[in-house]
């Protein structure tokens, strides 16, 4: 869908032509398909790469836009995000040096990408998922201003008619809303494209319906998302949940939504799939199109057929079958759109490999996967995967199941290496990509293995966001490495020079494990809570994390000395603090701790809208110097080189939201300690394989 000349449809009119010229282009397609217009014989994959870009902050830095006039080439284009970017590559006929070669040219794209970022102080990074990503990251601000993303976010709010609703549930769980589609823009990929012929294309799109769960399994590389550990390819439900339009209704109805895995295996062409897509969605964009499809054959020449591609972008298979012309000639594509990008192109040119290769590697072996394995099977299949990882339990022909790490060494691994020599890879080029993968699965070191080991050896020393920045500023240090990511040691917490903690926001070092109270609750529990948790405060907030308070311990003594020994039971609301001062979470720290100096506090909830989401204390403070005096003289952040600072307020005032009444009223003293994360979880063996690939199971 790179088509960006497209409108939201602007009436029923307007939806009435795009869905007659929809039907005129699948008309023509049938007609294609019955006279052998497609080109035939030729074995052609092809990928897109997405990627973050991040500053030296590790935090996502919106400037795709001045990237793409420095970098002038069509195959760098944006995506959704503006901290997002995208490479199309040329398509490669496979064969010897194929991924030789598509390794040299995502290294290459990838280098010059990286020449751009450094003039405007940021850097690429290959990840499914940022950690570093917030939700306030997530504005139409943010949003690429291209008529595409516009009209679809427009078409989609309209279809909606309400919030978009996220919750995914992993190790920790996420649920919040949303009010556009930029929960899209959390994810990076990189897709695959198979080129196939015809009377092939049912089988082999089955196959790769049937192999998609063991690769993603090997592949999986997004497991956290706002700093929380959820799915290990936490894309899957996060994709599929910022664009599902369904509204709650009759739980007798089935429904589909716009991003799926697909509702059964393919009996015969494309064309049923874009005719199921064509009857169960209904049509968003709209667009000029000028071209007669049934004209242009009849003429000789081949359609583009707009219509079809324009609705084939809006619906979003993991599995997607394509329509495509190239050098004059129409053809067919399988894309797979499941795998992560990352965590580096050696890793990724494997992915590719094992997918590709496992596909044609089955073509023989299971002459029809309707009869081997049930579609549903395949469904549960994909969604184990993306939630475990290596360790779900996946259902394999005629009934037998595995472990996915048994199912990619013992049946996907040596399936690719037979279906790519059939294609004439090289046995060189064989164990070189897909030994990549042989090793990573042997190891247990997935990309997100990796960074939920590295989020459970860094658990108790930091915050989550302290966390996810280490895991971001790892990963780019070992891109830069150039190893494969089961190689990689463990992240570690960057060296933090005070010119960096200049730099650094409140929500890098503010406390999100929270324990509140409301204001029509006995004082005397909040007493209790600060006794039991060994705090000093407490906010009372309504329903909707509305604070209206904070209850510290001078408050209770000085009710106490009011009161003398009285034992009566006051409410929260008679004796809190009301109208904290606060302030945002994007604040310096810098600017937070001034505030509290000046406003002789020791604690500042972080609110934003008016809702509670974290605290910064002292000891917040306390724990950021010990860093800075525990790092060696001369130490610096292993970073890029510093980018301006953003404009800050000038006044303490601009940076304090107090809740409700004049920041004036606040108390003299807040106190606080801050609450540390809590959790741990077991970590990959991250073992490394002793052996090359397809030497038979090898004893861990």
């Amino acid at each position: 869908m790179g088509e960006q000349r497209v409108r939201a449809c602007r009436d029923a009119a307007e939806r009435r032509r795009m869905t007659l010229r929809l039907l005129d282009d699948l008309d023509a397609l049938e007609r294609m398909l019955r006279l052998g217009a497609f080109e035939t014989g030729v074995r052609r994959i092809g990928v897109e790469q997405e990627l973050f870009l991040v500053d030296d902050a590790w935090r996502p830095a919106p400037v795709a836009l001045e990237l793409l006039e420095l970098l002038a080439e069509e195959r760098f284009t944006a995506e959704i995000g503006r901290h997002l970017l995208e490479i199309n590559f040329e398509p490669l006929p496979l064969g010897a040096g194929t991924f030789a070669r598509m390794e040299n040219d995502l290294a290459g794209a990838l280098a010059r990408v990286d020449e751009a970022a450094r003039q405007r102080s940021v850097r690429p990074l290959l990840i499914g998922i940022l950690p570093t990503l917030r939700k306030s990251d997530l504005t139409l601000e943010n949003m690429t201003p291209w008529p595409r993303y516009r009209a679809l976010d427009a078409a989609m709010n309209e279809l909606r008619r309400g919030p978009w609703r996220l919750y995914v549930q992993g190790f920790d769980e996420i649920a919040c809303h949303h009010d556009n589609i930029m929960l899209e823009s959390c994810c990076a990929s990189f897709q695959v494209h198979l080129q196939v012929d015809p009377d092939e294309f049912a089988h082999l799109y089955n196959l790769t319906q049937a192999v998609t769960a063991p690769v993603l399994a090997a592949a999986a590389n997004a497991a956290i998302l706002f700093g929380r550990r959820l799915w290990h390819e936490t894309r899957i439900p996060l994709f599929q949940q910022s664009f599902d339009a369904r509204v709650a209704g009759d739980s007798l109805r089935e429904s589909s939504a716009r991003v799926r895995f697909g509702d059964g295996w393919v009996n015969e062409s494309i064309l049923e799939l874009l005719r199921e897509d064509a009857m169960r969605f209904r049509i968003l964009l709209a667009t000029d199109i000028r071209e007669d499809p049934h004209a242009l054959l009849a003429a000789g020449r081949v359609p583009e057929l707009w219509a079809l591609r324009l609705l084939n972008g809006t619906v979003y298979r993991w599995n997607r079958g394509c329509y495509g012309v190239y050098e004059g000639r129409p053809h067919l594509r399988i894309e797979m759109r499941a795998l992560p990008a990352g965590p580096t192109v050696a890793d990724e040119v494997g992915n590719a490999a094992l997918f590709v290769g496992s596909v044609l590697g089955l073509r023989d072996r299971i002459p029809d996967v309707r009869a081997a394995l049930r579609f549903s099977q395949a469904a549960s299949n994909f969604q184990a995967a993306a939630k475990l990882g290596l360790d779900a339990r996946l259902n394999w022909w005629h009934g037998r199941r595995y472990n996915a790490r048994e199912l990619v060494l013992e049946e996907l691994l040596p399936a690719a290496q037979e279906g790519l020599r059939s294609a004439g890879v090289t046995d060189e080029e064989i164990d070189r990509t897909l030994g990549v993968v042989d090793e990573r699965v042997r190891a247990r070191r997935t990309g997100a293995l990796w960074a939920l080991g590295s989020y459970t050896r860094l658990t108790g020393r930091a915050t989550r966001q302290q966390i996810a920045t280490a895991i971001t500023a790892s990963t780019y240090a070992n891109q830069q490495r150039g190893v494969p990511g089961h190689l990689w040691d463990w992240a570690t917490l960057p060296e933090v020079s005070a010119m960096h903690a200049a730099r650094l926001r409140v929500e890098e070092i503010m406390s999100t494990d929270l324990y509140t109270v409301g204001p029509d609750e006995p004082a005397e529990l909040a007493a209790k809570m600060m006794a039991w948790r060994g705090v000093k405060h407490v906010p009372v907030e309504r329903p909707g994390s509305r604070l209206v308070g904070l209850l510290t311990s001078t408050d209770l003594l000085a009710y106490l000395a009011r009161r003398g020994h009285e034992r009566e039971r006051a409410t929260v609301a008679e004796i809190m603090t009301p109208a904290p001062v606060t302030v945002s979470p994007e604040a310096p720290v810098a600017m937070a701790l001034r505030l509290m100096r000046e406003r002789g506090v020791e604690c500042l909830p972080v609110i934003v809208g008016g809702r509670l989401v974290g605290l910064v204390t002292e000891h917040d403070f306390i724990e950021l110097v010990g860093r800075l005096l525990e790092q060696p003289r001369g130490a610096r952040l292993a970073s890029p080189p510093p980018a301006p600072a953003a404009a800050a307020p000038n006044t303490p005032e601009e940076a304090a939201a107090p809740a409700g009444h004049d920041a004036a009223e606040a108390p003299a003293r807040q106190h606080a300690r801050s609450r540390r994360a809590r959790g741990g979880r077991s970590s990959p063996a991250g073992a490394r394989s002793r052996h090359g690939i397809l030497r038979g199971p090898e004893a861990d």
